[in-house]
């Protein structure tokens, strides 16, 4: 296992992907919620009007425009990394040589998890990272223990959404395909906003970490968000399962 999670690591470190995804999500959320605090500032009425009750210039509004972008935006971006992962192999013909290798194949689309996970582990802390420099730059003051925990709920809600990207693992393995990745990830994003206007809320797991931490921890349960766990868990597993039933006649 550790060979297979150093092997993609290194693969992952030296693509392109790796390093747009990481500037895209990791430096793209603290750009866009600045430039939402400067149009609150502006009193630009229709972002003013999208953000609601963060459509202030505090600590409270920026962390609050961050967990909605963070929800839609890192969701995508998330979903099109835990697509290239599983799909590349397919797309560029690497998936035959690792048939010859002596690592089985289901340790490797483990190994692909761990190291997607532990990407998505980093580049949320260094979200939540940019977002405190952020704030102390726009001046709001030291953060208190309210905005700490804000800080906290906002570096956790990235791992989850990451973890709720890996059903997306699935389908390209199953689809074999990258395109299918990416559409499952704008599928699940538009069944996430589906279920709020429901009425499901918490029960969504697709959408209990955002209402977490837009609500100050207190719009989604324990359960709910173990629930949201589970679903990356099954998934991953089920991508395991399907790695090592792979067959080349198809």
């Amino acid at each position: 296992m550790n060979a297979a999670i150093r092997v993609e690591a290194v693969k992952f470190a030296r693509s392109t992907v790796g390093i747009v995804a990481t500037a895209a999500i990791g430096a793209g959320i603290a750009v866009l919620c600045a430039a939402m605090m400067l149009a609150v500032v502006a009193g630009e009425p229709s972002i003013v009007a999208r953000l609601g009750e963060f459509g202030t210039f505090d600590w409270r509004g920026m962390l609050g425009a961050a967990a909605q972008i963070t929800s839609a935006g890192a969701f995508v971006g998330f979903g099109v990394v835990a697509a290239w992962l599983y799909a590349r192999e397919f797309t560029e013909g690497t998936i035959t040589g690792l048939f010859a290798q002596p690592i089985g194949r289901a340790t490797i689309a483990v190994a692909k998890a761990v190291v997607f996970l532990a990407w998505a582990i980093g580049v949320s802390v260094l979200i939540a990272a940019a977002l405190l420099l952020l704030g102390l730059a726009f001046g709001f003051g030291p953060p208190d223990a309210e905005t700490a925990a804000a800080l906290v709920r906002q570096a956790v809600l990235g791992v989850l959404t990451a973890v709720l990207t890996l059903p997306v693992a699935w389908v390209s393995t199953l689809s074999r395909s990258l395109l299918a990745g990416v559409a499952t990830t704008i599928g699940f994003v538009v069944v996430a906003q589906v279920g709020v206007l429901a009425g499901i809320d918490g029960w969504m797991p697709l959408a209990a970490p955002a209402l977490w931490a837009l609500s100050g921890g207190t719009g989604a349960s324990p359960g709910q968000l173990a629930l949201a766990v589970a679903v990356g868990a099954l998934a991953l597993a089920a991508t395991a399962w399907s790695w090592h039933r792979l067959q080349l006649d198809r």
